[in-house]
């Protein structure tokens, strides 16, 4: 086929030729449809150099290695999130202190603790939340009471949100303005609606998705990024490979990697992208350090697109995404407070962080490395 001259391994993938395909049915002709091919930029190939480097910096700073932990310019400079996004600050403070630092591990105490932290996504508020209640639990909330203390944060000129990314107001709950209470009024009538044992009862991670999607102002980016953080939790236990939506970051890094879709979607170049991940790294000759032996998942894929989008704003300024943005905002400031990683117990993963130093790669070899 003409449209498979392709030199990537994810190339090939997304272009099968007939040869490959057999029929399920013998007594049946075969039929093939031909599909345009993906092609990918320059700027694929620096996806997987970044993902390489930015998970070394990652090992680098968890067995303390001295500064500069990364020769890389743009990396030196700049803030990226993590190649895994559970290895991300906010990500490890809500595993370890809202999911897991002693609450109560019923449905709704397990929503509650993980909806209410992500609404906000700031580790200053819930902080603030426990230092006022001791306990943040839903069998003790009271609106009135946790409106006084956020009100009050507003007043006195605290931010209470997270920077991340943009946080809209529930119109559909919104009587005063202010933002905060229709988020609370939001997270009171999922409670009332049963969604923590719907969720329970769903049968795939699409299934959990949708029931959050159907609420007002969660719209497909935060409704995924909610059912990944419920994920990580005792409430439900979905692969994180079973489902994946491309937020508007990853959708610009998405057209930054590949210069044609060809005749796939996002969903469907974020799976290749994990599928093919080994075969890559192995073409770029690059010895990729996973998570103690986890690759990437789906989202960590879909977070990667996000930030090679940043990454090339720099390097590859003549690649133009969907938005046109042209600078890095964020820049890298080292952090005065360590992070113990630990990740949820379910992944089992977490005895092999201070074990042994040695580490499962992806790529190459595929065995045990120092």
């Amino acid at each position: 086929m003409e449209n498979c001259r392709m030199e990537s391994s994810l190339q090939k993938e997304l272009c099968p030729t007939s040869s490959t395909k057999e029929a399920s049915n013998r007594g049946h002709p075969n039929i093939f449809i031909k599909r345009n091919a993906a092609r990918p930029s320059k700027v694929y190939d620096t996806y997987w150099k970044f993902a390489a480097e930015r998970q070394e910096i990652f090992f680098r700073q968890v067995y303390g290695t001295h500064e500069p932990v990364t020769q890389d310019p743009i990396l030196a400079i700049h803030k990226f999130t993590n190649a895994y996004r559970a290895s991300d600050r906010v990500s490890q403070y809500l595993i370890r202190n809202v999911i897991y630092g002693g609450g109560e591990q019923t449905p709704q105490e397990i929503f509650f603790r993980i909806i209410l932290f992500k609404l906000f996504n700031r580790i200053g508020t819930w902080e603030l939340l426990k230092e006022t209640f001791g306990e943040v639990r839903y069998s003790e909330y009271s609106f009135d009471r946790y409106d006084r203390v956020l009100t009050s944060a507003i007043e006195s000129g605290a931010r209470i949100y997270s920077a991340a990314y943009i946080m809209p107001t529930a119109m559909a709950f919104a009587v005063d303005g202010r933002k905060h209470r229709s988020h609370l009024c939001l997270l009171e009538t999922m409670l009332k609606e049963h969604v923590p044992e719907r969720l329970g009862e769903a049968l795939s991670m699409r299934a959990a998705f949708d029931i959050l999607r159907s609420y007002p102002m969660l719209g497909d980016f935060l409704a995924y990024q909610f059912i990944t953080d419920l994920n990580y939790s005792s409430l439900i236990n979905f692969s994180e490979n079973d489902f994946v939506i491309a937020g508007p970051g990853a959708r610009d890094g998405l057209r930054k990697c590949f210069s044609d879709f060809g005749a796939f979607s996002e969903y469907d170049l974020i799976r290749q992208t994990m599928d093919k991940q080994a075969d890559e790294f192995d073409r770029l000759g690059l010895r990729f350090k996973s998570l103690w032996g986890r690759p990437l998942q789906l989202i960590d894929c879909q977070n990667l697109f996000c930030e090679v989008d940043k990454y090339a704003r720099i390097a590859h300024p003549d690649v133009v995404g969907l938005t046109g943005r042209t600078r890095i905002k964020q820049i890298y400031k080292p952090s005065q407070s360590p992070i113990d990683y630990w990740y949820p117990p379910k992944w089992e993963i977490n005895d092999k962080i201070n074990a042994s130093p040695m580490l499962l790669s992806i790529g190459q070899t595929g065995k045990l490395w120092a």
